[in-house]
C-alpha cells in the first residue's frame, strides 16, 4: 500500500503517532475501515504529584470526570504512576524532563492542579489550558487559581481554620474542581497474582495490622506493647492477625511475629502489598498510605488518629476513627512536642479491639 494513500485519525483515543495503535496491532485494521474509531474531543490533565496516599484519595475524581467529559482523554502526572488505575486514565506520566516536554507542548482543555507544593504549582503555571483549577505559582509561592480553591488553601495556612473544617479531603478536591461530591469511591488496581500462604487462617477473620506510620510522622506511633497486647487479644478471640508494613516496619513486625506467633509475610513491592492487604476483612492503621490502600480495597477500617482533623477522612461508612482519651496538643506535628504526656499513650487497646468486634460481627 502506498504511504500517500494512507489515511489516519489523529483525533482518535487510540492514535499514538509514534507507534501503531492497539486496534491495528490486535486486529490489523487501518483508520479508513476501523470500527474502533473513537473521537477525542479534548484533553484533561490532573496534576497530583504526591504523597502516595494523597494520590490514591484523589482517584474518586475520575468517576466524575468520566461522567462530565466522556469524550475527553484524561491524563495524570505524578511521582507515583504505579499506584494509579491504568484502565481509568488514558495517559499516566511520572514527572521528569521527558514528560514535561510532552506536557508543555500539549494544549489541554482543563488542568486540575491539586497540590500546593512548588513543583506542582510551577507546572500548572507553565502548561497551556483553556481552563485551570486548583493551585498555581505567584511570585514564587503557591496561590489559589480562583475562589473555588480558596477554602482548601486557607486550611493549609492556619491551624485554627484547619481544625474548624468539617469537609473531607475528597469533598474539598471536588469543590476545587467545581463539582459536588456524591460518595464516589477510590479507584485502585489489584494486579498482583501472588498466592498467599496464610496457614491457620481458615475459618478465622483476617485482621490486618498496619503497625507503622512512616519515618516522618512519628507522633502517630502506637507503642509496641500495645500492638502485642492487641495481637494476643485477637488471637484469644479466634481472629487471625496479619502483620503489615514496609521496609521501615520490617524489624518491628519480625519482633511482633516472634513474641506472639502472628503471621508476618514480609516486605513486598507495592502491587504485592496491595494484594496482601486484600486478604484482610478489616485493617487497623494510623493515618498512612496503608489506610488509603485499605479504603481503595473497600476494607473495613479502624483508623487511629491523633494529630489530624478527623473530618478530613472519608471512610464511606466502612470504618471508625478512634482517638486518644487525652487531648493531642501536637496538631500536624511530625513528632510529639508535649512535655507531660504523649496522647498515643492514652489510646487503650480495648478501644481498638471493641471497634474490631463491632465491625466484624
Amino acid at each position: 500500500m502506498s504511504s500517500k494513500s494512507l489515511f489516519y485519525h489523529s483525533d482518535c483515543f487510540h492514535f499514538k503517532g509514534d507507534l501503531p495503535c492497539k486496534p491495528h496491532k490486535e486486529f490489523d485494521v487501518h483508520c479508513s475501515d476501523c470500527s474502533y474509531y473513537k473521537k477525542e474531543e479534548g484533553k484533561i490533565l490532573i496534576i497530583k504529584l504526591g504523597a502516595l496516599g494523597d494520590v490514591i484519595r484523589t482517584t474518586p475524581l475520575l468517576e466524575k470526570l468520566r461522567k462530565e467529559y466522556p469524550k475527553h482523554s484524561i491524563w495524570w502526572v505524578t511521582y507515583s504512576p504505579d499506584i494509579l488505575p491504568s484502565d481509568a486514565i488514558d495517559k499516566i506520566f511520572k514527572l521528569n524532563f521527558e514528560s514535561y516536554l510532552q506536557l508543555k507542548n500539549t494544549e489541554f482543555d482543563i488542568i486540575y492542579s491539586l497540590d500546593k507544593d512548588i513543583p506542582a504549582c510551577s507546572l500548572a503555571k507553565e502548561l497551556n489550558a483553556k481552563q485551570k483549577f486548583g493551585f498555581t505559582l505567584e511570585n514564587g509561592k503557591a496561590a489559589p487559581i480562583n475562589e473555588l480553591a480558596q477554602h482548601k488553601f486557607n486550611t493549609g495556612l492556619f491551624d485554627d481554620v484547619n481544625k474548624a473544617n468539617t469537609k473531607s479531603y475528597v469533598e474539598e478536591i471536588y469543590e476545587i474542581c467545581g463539582f459536588k461530591f456524591n460518595g464516589e469511591e477510590y479507584v485502585l488496581d489489584v494486579t498482583s497474582d501472588k498466592a498467599w500462604d496464610l496457614q491457620g487462617s481458615q475459618g478465622k477473620k483476617i485482621i490486618g495490622l498496619n503497625t507503622g506510620c512512616g519515618d516522618r510522622w512519628v507522633s502517630r506511633l502506637w507503642a509496641d506493647e500495645n500492638w502485642i497486647a492487641l495481637i494476643k487479644l485477637l488471637q484469644a478471640n479466634n481472629y487471625y492477625p496479619l502483620l503489615l508494613g514496609g521496609a521501615a516496619e520490617e524489624e518491628k513486625n519480625k519482633y511482633f511475629a516472634e513474641v506472639t506467633g502472628a503471621h508476618y509475610a514480609g516486605n513486598f513491592s507495592l502491587k504485592d502489598f496491595i494484594s496482601l492487604m486484600n486478604q484482610c476483612e478489616l485493617v487497623v492503621t494510623a493515618v498512612t498510605m496503608g489506610m488509603h490502600i485499605a479504603m481503595g480495597l473497600k476494607k473495613k477500617l479502624v483508623l487511629m488518629n491523633n494529630i489530624f482533623n478527623k473530618h478530613e477522612f472519608e471512610l464511606y461508612g466502612r470504618g471508625e476513627i478512634i482517638e486518644p482519651l487525652k487531648q493531642c496538643h501536637c496538631y500536624f506535628a511530625a513528632s510529639c512536642k508535649h512535655t507531660e504526656y504523649s496522647c498515643m499513650e492514652h489510646l487503650p487497646v480495648e478501644l481498638i479491639f471493641n471497634s474490631i468486634e463491632k465491625q466484624t460481627k
